[in-house]
């Protein structure tokens, strides 16, 4: 496969970015996207040029470090990570476009490469169980009614990649934030940060930029791993319910 690549380059947070246009052969359909990033970057380095910076890790679908816009979508035309896709879902001769994650709280790094750490910052915020002393608990001394654990391992699946953001109009992180919410509020072992958990967790996100949720549901579209549209429902529930236990008080 012959394909044109539009790729947006930028130096630094700071500097302008630009799209750039770049020719690349011998794409097998058998490659994921970013192999065939790889090969553009190969060429690249032969030429004296400087290579495209793109986020990476596993290229198994689970750490969520692959991060980009492909033809205006995230993670590109199938609903899976970057890494997972593979150059079948293009035809030869197309024009691809390549982009970062496009939001405010999203800053870009290098070229294709944004900073998530507003993620990181949100989950410090509450995204934690009260660590016990002392050796283990046994793993069946609290028992977990089935729907409460299926409902939490649905959750407990979100990677944390920032597409729900990405491909939110408003840069919302609420599809993000309720996954971490309702995974750990659900379980028994979560009961004692309850409350202040989701006070926490939503402020912290409110203070790092994102926008509002409309619930438009293009972050459940765009998720890879399937975090439903109604975790943003059942988050604002347990916030309504802590503000009102707080203001109780």
């Amino acid at each position: 496969m012959k394909l044109t690549l539009r790729v947006w380059r930028q130096q630094n947070a700071d500097a302008d970015g630009a799209m750039s246009t770049y020719e690349v052969d011998g794409v097998s359909p058998d490659m994921s996207f970013l192999e065939m990033l790889d090969t553009l970057n190969e060429d690249l380095i032969l030429k004296g040029e400087d290579p495209v910076a793109f986020d990476h890790d596993c290229r198994e679908g689970i750490c969520g470090a692959c991060s980009l816009v492909i033809n205006g979508d995230a993670h590109g035309p199938e609903r899976t990570t970057t890494c997972q896709l593979h150059m079948r879902s293009f035809q030869d001769g197309d024009t691809i476009d390549i982009e970062p994650w496009r939001a405010s709280a999203f800053p870009v790094i290098k070229d294709l490469v944004v900073d998530r750490s507003a993620f990181d910052r949100i989950i410090q915020a509450g995204g934690y169980v009260t660590a016990p002393t002392g050796s283990a608990p046994e793993a069946h001394a609290t028992p977990v009614p089935k729907p409460d654990a299926d409902f939490a391992f649905e959750h407990a699946e979100c990677i944390g990649c920032g597409a729900c953001v990405a491909a939110c109009p408003n840069g919302a992180a609420m599809l993000f934030t309720s996954a971490k919410v309702n995974h750990l509020n659900v379980l028994p072992q979560g009961a004692p940060e309850r409350e202040t958990r989701v006070l926490n967790m939503v402020a912290q996100m409110d203070e790092e930029g994102f926008g509002g949720c409309t619930l438009t549901g293009e972050c459940a579209t765009a998720c890879p791993k399937g975090i439903p549209l109604m975790s943003i429902t059942g988050m604002n529930k347990e916030w309504l319910r802590a503000t009102r236990k707080a203001a109780r008080k």
